[in-house]
């Protein structure tokens, strides 16, 4: 059948839109946060936000793995299974991101979440994460970041790999069938996570969380069936398969720092011909959309804007941060955490791995200079 490319782009925008509409409703419910998640943990030995991340971590590489192994999905066009493993780029872009986030209270996606709730304060940190990201996508902060971080990679595609995944190190080193590998390591990572998540007695009898966790995991299943299966198809001009309406042309979930830098550019250049809606802008849309659906509907709605002059310097240099290293480490919180984990990359792993380091730091920082004053 012969595929028709406005409509196939029109059901992948439509449904990135859909799948963040209900991810900013439930995170913004939930308190949904990563950096929120990890202060806890650093300030109060709180881990109830953090298995709620686990939890959703585990849904979405179970999820994720089931649309691999049926053949949904070709996990290995995505962006974070390239065979070439940029390690120094996902290793300094994650710290820089998690020091970014924490200077801004949180990370891109929860920004959204606030400007739902009518933050103009996180109106204006997105502003300067969208400059920052699009600058190093295309601009000045792109060729310090290709000159001097990208060159640094580990080709595995050289030594055989065809992806980067922890199912294919386990073939790699066992012998395996790859679907089998592939199927072994994912329920052993999800296996150790649920152990880990669900042993606290508390976390499982709050509802709210256990649920959040699971439907945020999901929609990141979601986001690769809508953009990698019903967004592949035939283009009848070039007659390739492609995928459709995506910013990197190939298959993507739910990612925020470089749609950021994307939304800007069609907004810069409107009547540019060539510039569409994507499944990343939509996906920044949808979340905030989500979240003022949740707002309003809760009576949360309020303006918020910065404390002090003090604070906005700080937030704007975690902005750039946040722009800079969410775009050379491949993904933020989201991006790598979530989706980027979902598919089981050893470089996603170190990119959140990271971006945690930086934000435990940049928190523990913070409290010691608390402390001291």
């Amino acid at each position: 059948m012969e595929s028709n490319p406005a409509q196939i782009a029109t059901l992948v925008v439509a449904g990135g839109f859909g799948i963040a509409f209900v991810f900013g409703l439930v995170a913004a419910k939930s308190n949904f946060c990563t950096m929120g998640a990890l202060a806890d943990i650093v300030n109060m030995q709180h881990w109830g936000r953090m298995r709620m991340w686990l939890l959703a971590v585990a849904v979405a590489i179970a999820g994720t793995t089931l649309l691999s192994f049926t053949g949904q999905v070709d996990l290995a066009k995505s962006v974070a299974q390239r065979p070439n493993l940029p390690w120094l780029s996902l290793l300094v872009g994650g710290l820089l991101f998690g020091v970014g986030m924490t200077l801004a209270g949180g990370c891109a996606n929860k920004n959204l979440v606030r400007i739902g709730g009518g933050s103009v304060r996180s109106f204006v940190v997105l502003s300067f994460v969208a400059i920052a990201s699009y600058m190093t996508l295309k601009g000045l902060f792109g060729q310090w970041r290709a000159r001097w971080l990208d060159p640094q990679r580990i080709d595995l595609g050289a030594l055989g790999w065809p992806d980067q995944g922890l199912g294919t190190a386990l073939a790699k080193a066992t012998g395996l069938e790859p679907k089998t590998a592939l199927l072994v390591a994912a329920a052993v990572v999800v296996g150790l996570l649920l152990a880990f998540v669900l042993k606290d007695r508390r976390f499982r009898g709050n509802a709210l969380q256990v649920g959040s966790g699971i439907v945020l995991g999901l929609l990141v299943v979601a986001g690769w069936y809508v953009s990698g299966h019903l967004g592949f198809g035939e283009n009848p001009d070039t007659l390739e398969n492609v995928y459709f309406a995506t910013n990197t042309r190939t298959i993507e979930s739910l990612s925020f720092v470089a749609p950021l830098a994307y939304s800007l550019e069609l907004l810069m250049l409107w009547t540019d011909a060539s510039l569409r809606l994507t499944f990343g802008i939509a996906s920044v849309l949808g979340v905030v959309a989500g979240s003022l659906a949740y707002a309003l509907a809760a009576k949360k709605f309020h303006w918020e804007g910065f404390a002090s002059v003090a604070d906005l310097r700080t937030q704007l240099v975690g902005a750039v941060l946040m722009g800079f290293g969410g775009v050379t480490a491949l993904g933020c919180t989201i991006g790598q955490g979530i989706s980027g984990v979902s598919t089981l990359a050893i470089g996603s792993f170190l990119a959140i791995g990271a971006i945690a380091a930086g934000s435990v730091a940049t928190l523990k920082w913070m409290l010691w200079q608390a402390e001291r004053e």
